[in-house]
């Protein structure tokens, strides 16, 4: 597989992402130590695992969950083009978490120990890691407050609205669809849902004409009412740094 220079990089041009300066492209190629290739279903990083390496999704989708001591799974999140996977390995040493490929998925790849050499050298780049980290803390926050405060339907129009809004700003899908190839029993344990309580809360927005989720597409005939559901008071979306 050839290697995407960073410089080419097709997410580098993308509204959502801070934009590199020079120095920064030339530091990232040299930082980054290249590409894999990975098949749906592929488990990318283990709970509890050591990793030596650390990712940045260029395509595809991943999930990210926590295996619980009965075998059950509770799934965290979902991760889109552009975000970065490994950093708590990278920084506490081992992962809390486990992340598995949920479509086919390309990632750059970068070295663990060369992290410490960021910090040393990029002090911007190493903002740009702790701003990650905040981010990922302020949007667990986020879904503790979901769970504790939205009602099942609530809760499924907050994530189907999080999930469209972010994958548009990845350019993927069309104006009013976007690919969802996460499974609904996924989609149920984020939320804190049992699998027939999500099916008839999205079978609910489907009546309403809001939402259709099918044959991993999401379509969203109603925007405003599918935020208004969600109850969110949607700011401009902040750019986020690209690793």
């Amino acid at each position: 597989m050839t290697m995407t220079p960073c410089e080419a990089c097709p997410l580098r041009g993308m509204e959502i992402f801070v934009p590199f300066d020079p120095g920064e492209v030339e530091f990232m190629q040299k930082f980054k130590a290249g590409e894999l290739a990975v098949e749906r279903g592929t488990t990318i990083l283990i709970e509890g695992s050591k990793s030596p390496q650390l990712f940045t999704v260029l395509r595809g989708m991943a999930t990210r969950y926590k295996t619980l001591e009965d075998g059950s799974r509770q799934v965290i999140n979902f991760a889109m083009p552009g975000d970065f996977l490994g950093l708590q390995a990278g920084v506490m040493g081992a992962m809390r978490h486990s992340v598995e490929a949920a479509t086919d998925m390309v990632l750059c790849v970068f070295k663990r120990e060369e992290v410490w050499t960021l910090f040393r050298t990029q002090p911007s780049r190493a903002f740009d890691l702790t701003w990650i980290s905040a981010v990922e803390e302020h949007f667990l926050g986020e879904t503790v407050a979901t769970l504790g405060q939205r009602d099942g339907l609530q809760r499924v129009a907050w994530a189907l609205f999080r999930l469209f809004k972010r994958l548009r700003a990845v350019k993927l899908g069309t104006r009013d669809s976007v690919p969802l190839p996460f499974r609904q029993q996924d989609l149920a344990d984020a939320l804190g849902l049992s699998l027939v309580h999500a099916n008839k809360t999205l079978a609910e927005l489907k009546r309403r004409g809001v939402a259709r989720w099918a044959k991993g597409v999401l379509e969203v005939q109603d925007i405003d009412t599918l935020q208004d559901l969600a109850m969110i008071d949607e700011p401009k979306e902040e750019r986020r740094p690209l690793m």
